[in-house]
């Protein structure tokens, strides 16, 4: 089957019950995404599809047929990181760091749909992606952070 990962038309041959976090990490050697609980319950898994944030762990890949997956790779470069990743540096959000590329993903999605999102907003969304670190005052600085630098 076919899909789209990062911008980049990919093939893979797997049984369509297959996760994509699997696909993501054992078949095209993206292991950025983490696996944490496997049942969508952590976020750790965290990747876009079609610019939605969606869980990889339970998103099976026979269900993405001409889909559009972003992944932490995807997002900006080491030169040229994406405004979230680049507040997270700045608020030196990472601590263990196991569970922030799903939480950088989550954040992303949340500033494509809410560019100004309050505190309220920033919790309700971000509390599907949990941090055993509790980097959460953090990660609501950096989302506002972000925010700011994306507007200007």
């Amino acid at each position: 089957m076919e899909l789209t990962v990062n911008g980049e038309l990919r093939e893979v041959e797997v049984a369509p019950d297959m996760p994509l976090l699997w696909v993501l990490r054992e078949e095209l050697g993206l292991t950025g995404t983490k696996f944490g609980c496997g049942i969508a319950q952590c976020g750790a898994c965290t990747v876009h599809i079609d610019g939605i944030a969606a869980r990889s762990c339970q998103t099976r890949i026979g269900d993405l047929a001409g889909a559009n997956v972003t992944t932490i790779e995807g997002l900006g470069t080491p030169e040229a990181l994406h405004a979230v990743q680049a507040a997270w540096v700045e608020h030196q959000v990472a601590q263990c760091g196991y569970c922030q590329s799903g939480q950088v993903m989550q954040a992303v999605a949340l500033l494509d749909l809410n560019p100004a999102p309050t505190n309220e907003d920033i919790d309700l969304v971000m509390s599907g992606n949990l941090c055993r670190c509790g980097t959460y005052p953090r990660i609501r600085a950096a989302i506002h952070t972000a925010a700011r630098n994306l507007e200007g």
